[in-house]
């Protein structure tokens, strides 16, 4: 099979992802930087068409074939886990895959403060990673929750789409839900995880004010609740937050959000200077009494204050974490 080929290819070359469309050369996007693999040659619409569809279960092309789009997961036996989305675009088919690591990442790999590490010890609370596309959201999420996984005893649940890191049990269950093929949706998943005697949950990512609301929900109720924004800024972050919701909820959400944020990073990633590869950097907002209190009276523009002011202590700003990259040689 053509795309397996590909594929298998796509990693030895460390390809973030591969992009694959009719009447081009299959896309390789290594280090931020996409490059045309000619040494392949051009599937026409009706080859890949098939490929494509042999891809998917039966109700996988049902979904298709309604929604002209769809996010779903497959494994190249012996190699990797890829996420995969397939779309429409004028008159062609396009499919991208990402791989997936075998592996999860370390706190050490990831180059995360230190101080993470310490909240993965929370009992309840809202912890939200934040970041563009493609700025290892998912890795992080995947790092915490096997963290928990590795030295706790804990009823975990997570909610994807799709699911991507395969988890084994260690010192806690794992239960992985994906939506569409185990639940309907992340809001019936979130739902139906408070009825079923979990610790921790994971959401991919807050799609909705309901899922939201259910998750500040779990959070006051018990849950350590990991979750993904694409947001820049973890001060905005907040701010985002809270301006999802309509006038008459504010008040209501801030005082929730007030009493169950843990903490919010916000993480990018840059080109090595060292080496080929990419490094994380992140912003860190703890949410201490002081920053409680700026989001409980609407003074989220003091939040950024707060991380400045704080920052080697409990909290890293932006900018400190780019100077000790840039300290270590690892960026320009």
């Amino acid at each position: 099979m053509i795309i397996g080929q590909i594929l298998k290819d796509a990693l030895e070359r460390n390809a973030s992802d591969v992009i694959l469309t009719s009447d081009t050369f299959p896309v390789f996007k290594i280090f931020g930087h996409t490059r045309y693999q000619e040494e392949y040659w051009i599937l026409d619409q009706k080859e890949l068409q098939q490929q494509i569809l042999g891809l998917m279960n039966e109700q996988q092309r049902d979904t298709f074939k309604r929604d002209l789009e769809l996010d779903f997961g497959i494994d190249l036996k012996n190699h990797s886990r890829f996420r995969v989305n397939v779309f429409s675009e004028k008159k062609w088919l396009w499919i991208v895959f990402r791989p997936i690591a075998n592996k999860v990442a370390s706190f050490e790999d990831l180059w995360l403060p230190e101080q993470v590490l310490d909240f993965t010890k929370k009992k309840h609370g809202l912890v939200l990673v934040t970041g563009s596309v493609w700025s290892w959201k998912s890795t992080t999420l995947t790092s915490l929750i096997e963290t928990i996984n590795n030295h706790k005893h804990k009823h975990i649940i997570t909610v994807e789409d799709p699911i991507e890191y395969t988890f084994k049990n260690e010192q806690s269950i794992i239960e992985q839900r994906e939506v569409w093929t185990h639940t309907r949706s992340f809001e019936n998943g979130l739902k139906y995880a408070l009825r079923q005697a979990s610790d921790v949950i994971m959401i991919w990512e807050m799609r909705d004010l309901e899922t939201f609301r259910l998750a500040l929900r779990a959070a006051e109720t018990g849950n350590l609740v990991f979750a993904t924004l694409h947001t820049s800024g973890a001060a905005r972050t907040v701010s985002r937050v809270i301006d999802m919701f309509p006038p008459e909820e504010k008040e209501q959400i801030r005082s929730q959000l007030a009493d169950s944020l843990v903490w919010v990073i916000w993480q990018e990633l840059l080109e090595r200077k060292d080496r080929d590869g990419r490094v994380l950097a992140s912003e860190l907002l703890v949410n201490t009494t002081s920053v409680s209190n700026m989001i409980r009276k609407d003074t989220p523009h003091l939040i950024q204050w707060a991380i400045e002011t704080w920052a080697g202590d409990w909290m890293v700003t932006m900018k400190r974490s780019l100077q000790n990259l840039k300290e270590r040689w690892l960026i320009d």
